[in-house]
């Protein structure tokens, strides 16, 4: 399975939190499945850092590197497809991070792992259900 992080999943698994559903560790630690991870999901960790909303032990740009290199991911570049596929779509929510993350799944033919209820709804967004 190819899966595309939602930024909460990439933050929750580096830090080993218990809000990372079993079923979406197991999944992420299976060496058949292909985790990639999209700048934006970068940016939104970095933005949170700063804003004090998440903590890291040092330097968050020097954290965001070591990380990839603990959790090596596939990177899904921002590109325009994804641009003009984020414009696209409708999400019940504003959030350009989501539009972003949404659509990079949607080019990419990714399915999302995320536990955002406005993300799950989105009947058009293949993600990984819990169920």
């Amino acid at each position: 399975m190819k899966i595309l992080l939602d930024t909460h999943i990439w933050i929750w698994y580096l830090a080993g939190s218990s809000n990372l559903p079993t079923q979406f560790k197991e999944l992420l630690e299976n060496k058949r499945n292909e985790v990639w991870l999209s700048p934006i999901s970068v940016w939104e960790a970095l933005v949170l850092a700063e804003k004090n909303k998440i903590s890291v032990m040092y330097d968050s740009k020097l954290f965001t590197r070591e990380a990839f290199l603990l959790w090596p991911v596939k990177e899904a570049p921002l590109n325009f497809e994804v641009a003009l596929k984020g414009k696209e779509i409708n999400l019940p929510h504003k959030d350009p991070a989501d539009r972003f993350i949404a659509a990079t799944a949607l080019v990419y033919g990714l399915r999302l792992m995320t536990v955002d209820k406005r993300l799950l709804s989105a009947t058009w967004l293949h993600t990984i259900d819990l169920l």
